[in-house]
């Protein structure tokens, strides 16, 4: 199948998507697994999604209104 992650170039000199709370937590699951096909690749991410809490999902919500005042205040750059 040959899947590999890739993250969109837009985000190079802004928060990579691997910086917010959804995307570096499936970036985690998705490490070294491998699929032979996208039934495979749809059932994990299924099981990924699903075994999240409610509170996970509201706790990323909650903390980007933090991260974009960091944007903010380095005017942009790219910081960890």
């Amino acid at each position: 199948m040959g899947c590999t992650l890739a993250y969109n170039k837009r985000y190079e000199n802004e928060n990579a998507p691997s910086d917010y709370h959804l995307f570096r937590s499936l970036e985690y699951h998705l490490r070294e697994k491998t699929f032979q096909n996208v039934e495979e690749m749809r059932l994990s991410l299924t099981q990924f999604f699903d075994s999240k809490p409610r509170e996970f999902y509201r706790r990323g919500i909650y903390l980007l209104p933090d991260k974009w005042q960091d944007v903010i205040d380095v005017d942009s750059e790219y910081f960890e």
